[in-house]
């Protein structure tokens, strides 16, 4: 990729990721006072998860358990009603500030990989496929995403109003979720294609467009 079509892509980035958000859900990636709460109630309760504040892996591991275990949606994400359930009071405002640098991380290290070839369950910049792809690219920020598309299909939650670093999906050779992508903004998003290996693509328009059937927030 050109240095100045890169300058572009992550100019329109920090065009949609500039502002702070607020949220009602806490999630991996967000740091603060707020989240070493959430983690030192996980921890009088049992839990196993490090007071840093710094909502990771761990946490969203630990958060999984205390959902399952009071009969919550086991999505990983501190939202209202298990915020109510673990702290006994309302969530507050959360501010996304915390996440919108780890977005731009992600961003910035998927762009580093157009042109790496695609390879059928390939998982390394050797060669990727589409949900291959995704995996490495945040586990590289410390977010743990499932192996397959259709798996990752379920992971965080349903958005309508994308904002870059959400993950996109299509439905291309089976029914159900059998691409995926992340997306970057401006109608934009980069996967790893059977035929041109890591691209971006226009997400509405085309193929694509076609083809698209949701999006999911992870961060």
């Amino acid at each position: 990729m050109s240095k100045v079509f890169r300058v572009f892509v992550l100019s329109l980035l920090m065009v949609s990721v500039v502002s702070v958000v607020n949220a009602a859900a806490f999630r991996a990636g967000d740091r603060g006072e707020e989240v070493a709460a959430i983690q030192r109630e996980l921890v009088s309760l049992g839990y196993h998860v490090s007071v840093d504040g710094d909502f990771g892996p761990a946490t969203a591991a630990a958060v999984k358990s205390f959902q399952a275990n009071y009969g919550l949606e086991a999505d990983g994400l501190v939202g209202s009603a298990t915020y109510r359930a673990l702290m006994g009071r309302e969530i507050p405002e959360v501010s996304r500030a915390g996440s919108t640098s780890l977005v731009r991380r992600i961003i910035q290290d998927s762009l580093q990989y157009i042109g790496v070839p695609y390879s059928f369950g390939g998982t390394t910049p050797s060669g990727f496929d589409c949900s291959g792809f995704i995996r490495y690219v945040f586990a590289d920020s410390g977010i743990y995403l499932p192996r397959a598309a259709d798996e990752q299909y379920t992971a965080g939650y349903q958005v309508y109003n994308l904002q870059p670093g959400d993950l996109v999906f299509f439905s291309t050779y089976t029914y159900g979720a059998s691409h995926s992508g992340i997306y970057l903004g401006d109608g934009k998003f980069i996967s790893s294609t059977s035929s041109s290996g890591v691209r971006i693509d226009d997400l509405t328009t085309g193929y694509w467009g076609a083809c698209y059937i949701g999006a999911r927030r992870v961060l």
